[in-house]
């Protein structure tokens, strides 16, 4: 068993998840989970784990649930989100004015992380010594300070590693001409924003990507489905905190994200290792393995 039902019933209680939930890990995240450990059973040294999906899947609930189920099978673990690479608002500001594209003031697409400091911890955790796990605070938009970063004992036998746009490869150059929402034709007239973004995934990101040794991909049924999910963790926020973006400011804020998602649905179940498929309740529908 992946979790024994003491863990898995003090887990769900921390995450404030219901007891439902304890049927997606049974159906879900036990078979990755066991997937991870053969894999890593297999491989000397660190095994890192790629976990990619659209905003609102899950993801990032799923990676502790397997950083739990990991150390109870006796591995040391560390869970790195792409998310906790963010450049601060400063940086991207000026990012912002040297690409000629105010988009980049909003964090999300390839451009906006430090992807030297990613590249830093995923290589300090493969080797003996104390590291410092990135984090980012989305409340003030900035990271958090280093001081209060949380510490691991490296090396580590599994890293997870997990995001929106974790291992995903850059567009042909020719579907980059066609703008795919509103937000593309009004504000990014000239393509210098995603042209940017696909540059980046081209260059330094693909230095970053190409230390993952498993692939995991979760799919979405649809890029609607995407923005309902995403609406749904916003209401969730504001009514714990009573904070966070309206409505129609989430409408928007996706669109930074549209073009990258919708790519990697198309182009990464051919390569990924395991590929997920939910359903509009995030419940696998299918989980397929690469062979070989």
């Amino acid at each position: 068993m992946f979790l024994n039902g003491r863990v898995q019933a003090e887990l769900l209680a921390g995450e404030g998840l219901s007891p439902d939930f304890g049927q997606q890990i049974e159906s879900l995240w036990a078979p990755l989970g066991e997937r991870i450990i053969a894999e890593q059973g297999r491989r000397a040294g660190t095994l890192v784990v790629g976990l990619c999906g659209p905003q609102g899947s899950g993801k990032s609930t799923g990676a502790r649930v397997l950083a739990t189920g990991l150390g109870e099978a006796g591995l040391r673990t560390a869970a790195l989100s792409l998310d906790d690479l963010y450049l601060s608002r400063a940086d991207r500001q000026q990012l912002a004015g040297a690409t000629g594209s105010p988009l980049f003031r909003t964090r999300g697409p390839p451009g906006t992380h430090d992807v030297a400091l990613g590249c830093e911890v995923l290589d300090a955790l493969a080797r003996p010594g104390l590291v410092r796990l990135p984090r980012f605070d989305k409340a003030t938009d900035n990271p958090v300070d280093p001081a209060a970063w949380p510490e691991v004992e490296g090396p580590v036998d599994v890293v997870l590693f997990e995001g929106w746009c974790v291992g995903a490869t850059p567009q042909p150059e020719a579907d980059l001409a066609t703008p795919i929402n509103a937000m593309e034709r009004v504000e990014d007239k000239q393509a210098h924003w995603r042209r940017y973004a696909n540059n980046c995934l081209a260059g330094s990101y693909r230095g970053l990507f190409e230390r993952i040794d498993l692939l995991i991909q979760l799919r979405a049924p649809a890029f609607e489905t995407v923005h309902g999910w995403r609406l749904e963790q916003e209401h969730k926020l504001r009514a714990r905190a009573g904070g966070g973006m309206t409505d129609t400011e989430i409408a928007r804020f996706i669109q930074h994200y549209e073009r990258l998602t919708r790519w990697i649905d198309v182009e990464m179940p051919s390569r990924a290792d395991v590929v997920v498929q939910l359903d509009e309740n995030r419940r696998p529908v299918q989980i397929a393995e690469a062979e070989g």
